[in-house]
């Protein structure tokens, strides 16, 4: 599909500038509120008109834009991006009778407002496009990424995904019971029993293309499908290693979105009964929460441990029974229990 060759990453935790996985963040109030930096690279007279989920989006993408060729194009997912300024636009014309309205409301109220932005900054006229197919818009703009690049493997794109905890999308997914109804922390989160997960936010930023040289890693192949058959999703799992892993190839690490809610866990636990003693388990929506587009922190966490060789011990769920070189890592998400994503990672040697 494609290589990466760049990240870059704001979260809840020490994931920009100097990164440290092994420090865990504590969650406030069931919320991962993601620990931005100053953004010194954007104008203070540009910063200020921005929304979270837009600074947070060029933020990340303009440290890995820096002192690099101009990439062909910007393919940024997200779901949440744009919905609070949208709610304030739409209450201001309720409000003032739509006289008198303020337009940074209405310029941050679209979702595309966060690859526009970054498209603006950076004076990029190429493919400019943001996917929000709700927990599979990140896969979809991997897949829109993957088709660009097999038409010209010579092509550099930013690929991203950014989603923010607004009051607005907060109160509507407690409403539809995503949340935990009693405060936990994220350091306990695995080991509740009770419905939903815990509410996150980030922004994760990857350059694409299709040159091996230098990369980080590879990603293989990618698998999205709707089903709530805990059953049907571990043979598909299977299905989907034995179809794209390489001949004299294992899977050394099951990468799993598993979140604290008991509703879903099935799911997971199904994926990772159809691994052999010698893959490692991890689980990372304890450092993220639960959001549309948190496959991407798996998929920043995997070039992490791919690059260090290294798995903070408050990710792992399973050590493998030997110890061995990370180089296959399956990124299984589940969203709500009925999107469903695999995606195969290789480590570039």
């Amino acid at each position: 599909m494609f290589y990466i060759q760049l990240t870059s990453c704001i979260s809840p935790q020490e994931s920009f500038g100097i990164i440290s996985l092994d420090i865990l963040h504590e969650s406030v109030d069931n919320k991962l509120i993601a620990n931005e930096p100053k953004y010194d690279a954007i104008p203070p007279n540009i910063l200020r008109r921005m929304s979270k989920a837009v600074r947070m989006g060029v933020g990340a993408a303009l440290p890995i834009l820096q002192n690099k060729l101009m990439p062909d194009g910007i393919i940024i997912s997200t779901v949440n991006g744009g919905k609070e300024d949208c709610v304030k636009f739409l209450k201001q014309i309720s409000d003032y009778k739509e006289e008198m309205l303020s337009p940074l409301n209405f310029v941050n109220s679209m979702p595309n407002s966060i690859s526009s932005q970054i498209g603006l900054i950076t004076k990029n006229l190429g493919y400019n496009i943001t996917h929000a197919q709700q927990g599979l818009a990140f896969e979809y703009s991997m897949i829109d990424a993957s088709n660009l690049l097999f038409e010209n493997p010579r092509r550099t794109y930013l690929l991203g995904a950014v989603d923010d905890i607004s009051s607005y999308n907060y109160s509507f997914e407690t409403k539809r019971g995503c949340y935990k109804k009693e405060t936990i922390s994220n350091i306990s989160l695995y080991g509740s029993i009770s419905d939903g997960s815990i509410a996150g936010e980030a922004a994760c930023m990857f350059i694409v293309s299709g040159n091996q040289k230098d990369a980080i890693a590879k990603v293989s192949a990618l698998d999205i499908f709707y089903h709530d058959d805990p059953s049907i999703v571990s043979d598909r799992l299977a299905n989907f290693i034995s179809k794209h892993l390489p001949e004299g190839e294992k899977i050394d690490l099951l990468i799993t979105g598993e979140n604290g809610d008991n509703r879903i866990l099935k799911y997971y636990e199904s994926c990772e009964l159809k691994m052999k003693e010698e893959v490692s388990i991890v689980r990372f929506k304890h450092m993220c929460g639960e959001y549309q587009t948190s496959s991407s922190m798996g998929l920043w966490l995997c070039c992490q441990i791919f690059d260090a060789q290294y798995i903070p011990i408050h990710m792992l769920k399973r050590a493998a029974v030997t110890k061995k070189k990370y180089k296959n890592a399956i990124l299984y998400n589940n969203y709500h229990g009925v999107q469903h994503s695999f995606t195969l990672v290789s480590m570039n040697y």
